[in-house]
């Protein structure tokens, strides 16, 4: 029997491990995580690690990075989901901040046009994330219309509070509207180290501290506290994976004018060539703001606001999710959201995205090749970025 001091180190060891190497994306992410702790160390079963996907995917927040707090959490509790956050995170939060750190001295031309080449791997890489949610999340006509619909009023009503509006009503209208099969599913129970009272307590917390945080701006108004406040809650909103973090850090950091737009869309893009998880961009917009928060600080509060909420809500919907997620009316309310998330997508597709990217025909060219690249003949993408960087490059020397 393992003591608890070296449970938690081999936790972390291999966390950081997978921090290092698992490049491709939270979906990459679930099977680099099912390899290494259902196949190789066998701390999970496989209808274990269904049960904590499923969760996960429900739940606002990176699911990758959740599923590892859970399995840290399952494994050694508390400080192993803590242990299993900051070894999976370390690695792409330290290049993030350094590339923030760097990103002033990128002034000239040839590297001026090697970070729009990363804007336009951003651009690929979003619309493969709608191509391939779209297919898997839309597939009927009326998960098209709310899709539709939400796009163009998130367009049309470009504000934070307005996403969570229609993520709101996108919810009811599944609820109402969607039909999901019945499921009758066996499950292996998942050793959860405490009861509901404890998880009512840390999903309390989640909710208090989202509500809490506006009321104090609006008593005490402060730029620090409002940065907060921003990562906070956007962390809250990721419904549907990583890359949906992109409308709601645009809207809450870059609309206040703490960073603009060309530094936020070469941060997203260099986040795409690293591996760990996709959020730890907060870390460098933290990092890159020039007023308030900045520098080391605000890129640590800014990544460690964003994934509170992620640890608080896995955490506390534990104890309760073999029964929650086998009620229909949760996943038909489940089927409205995620086809609300896809037109969050499209919209930021086409703002920020592709209005301050594809200005020009050669542009338009190189996102193509890049889609096709990414989408259909599956190169890795941190080989796209460096292609895409290279081919920005020449394509300044030559037009």
């Amino acid at each position: 029997m393992k003591s608890r001091s070296r449970e938690i180190w081999d936790i972390f060891q291999a966390f950081l491990w997978l921090g290092l190497t698992s490049f491709g994306g939270p979906i990459a992410h679930l099977g680099y995580f099912r390899d290494e702790f259902v196949e190789k160390r066998k701390w999970l079963s496989d209808k274990q690690y269904a049960d904590l996907v499923a969760l996960c995917q429900f739940l606002p927040g990176p699911a990758s990075s959740q599923v590892g707090m859970a399995i840290g959490l399952l494994r050694a509790e508390f400080i192993g989901s803590f242990a299993a956050w900051f070894g999976f995170t370390l690695p792409s939060a330290l290049l993030m901040l350094g590339f923030a750190y760097g990103f002033d001295a990128l002034s000239g031309q040839s590297m001026g046009s090697v970070l729009h080449g990363l804007k336009i791997v951003a651009v690929a890489v979003v619309a493969q994330a709608v191509w391939g949610m779209a297919k898997n999340l839309c597939p009927d006509r009326l998960r098209i219309t709310i899709m539709v619909l939400v796009c163009s009023l998130t367009l049309l009503f470009p504000s934070a509070y307005a996403q969570i509006i229609v993520l709101f009503c996108a919810g009811i209208i599944g609820l109402i509207l969607c039909k999901p099969e019945r499921e009758n599913v066996s499950y292996d129970a998942l050793p959860v180290p405490y009861n509901g009272i404890i998880g009512l307590i840390l999903l309390s917390i989640f909710f208090i501290s989202l509500l809490g945080l506006v009321l104090a701006i609006l008593l005490w108004p402060s730029v620090i506290l409002a940065q907060i406040e921003a990562f906070y809650r956007s962390g809250a909103m990721i419904f549907g994976g990583g890359h949906v973090i992109l409308p709601l850090l645009r809207e809450a950091i870059v609309v206040p004018g703490w960073v603009d737009n060309n530094t936020f869309l070469a941060g997203y893009g260099i986040a795409q060539a690293l591996p760990g998880p996709l959020t730890t961009f907060a870390a460098f917009l933290g990092a890159s703001m020039k007023q308030g928060l900045h520098g080391w600080l605000g890129g640590l509060v800014g990544l460690i606001m964003i994934f509170i909420p992620s640890f608080l809500l896995v955490t506390g919907a534990l104890p309760f999710w073999s029964k929650l997620q086998n009620y229909r009316n949760t996943r038909a309310a489940l089927m409205g959201i995620n086809a609300a998330v896809v037109g969050l997508l499209v919209a930021a597709l086409y703002n920020p995205l592709w209005q301050s990217t594809i200005l020009q025909p050669a542009d338009f060219v190189l996102s193509l090749l890049a889609f096709t690249a990414l989408v259909f003949w599956r190169v890795p993408v941190v080989l796209v970025v460096l292609l895409c960087g290279m081919g920005a490059w020449l394509i300044t020397g030559i037009i």
